[in-house]
């Protein structure tokens, strides 16, 4: 008679789920030798900064780039509150943000985040860049 547990006695024994892309972010060393987590552009809109500030933590990284189109639409209607406590968690938990694309659209539409996009752009905490080579290019002074 066999002693060795089952699957179901010992669940520590059981397989661990395959991570979907959303769980697979990409790090990259770029300007001034700083690690930056790659969001996936493919996957469900995010809506809060956990669902990426996690993953951050495990790299060991100090800025995310997030691309705009994953962003949630409420995001860009700052009446919502989606973006401020996006961009407010990131700064509480000291990890540097970086929004990825072309939001000239939703600038245009909106001079409450035109003006978000412009302050974020004079700091250090938030960027809204054209592309990642935009972004390399900031980093160095970063």
């Amino acid at each position: 008679m066999s002693s060795a547990k089952t699957p179901e006695q010992h669940p520590a024994a059981v397989a661990e789920p395959e991570p979907t892309t959303e769980t697979l972010p990409e790090t990259r060393r770029m300007g001034g030798g700083h690690q930056v987590m790659l969001c996936p552009s493919e996957g469900s809109p995010l809506r809060e900064a956990a669902d990426v500030l996690g993953d951050a933590f495990y790299h060991g990284v100090a800025w995310v780039a997030v691309p705009a189109e994953r962003l949630a639409p409420d995001f860009f209607r700052l009446r919502t509150g989606v973006a401020g406590e996006f961009l407010q968690k990131f700064a509480n938990y000291r990890i540097r943000l970086a929004v990825v694309g072309d939001v000239s659209q939703q600038m245009a539409a909106s001079d409450a985040f035109r003006d978000l996009v412009r302050e974020c752009d004079r700091g250090n905490q938030c960027w809204f860049v054209a592309d990642l080579e935009a972004l390399a290019e900031r980093l160095p002074s970063a």
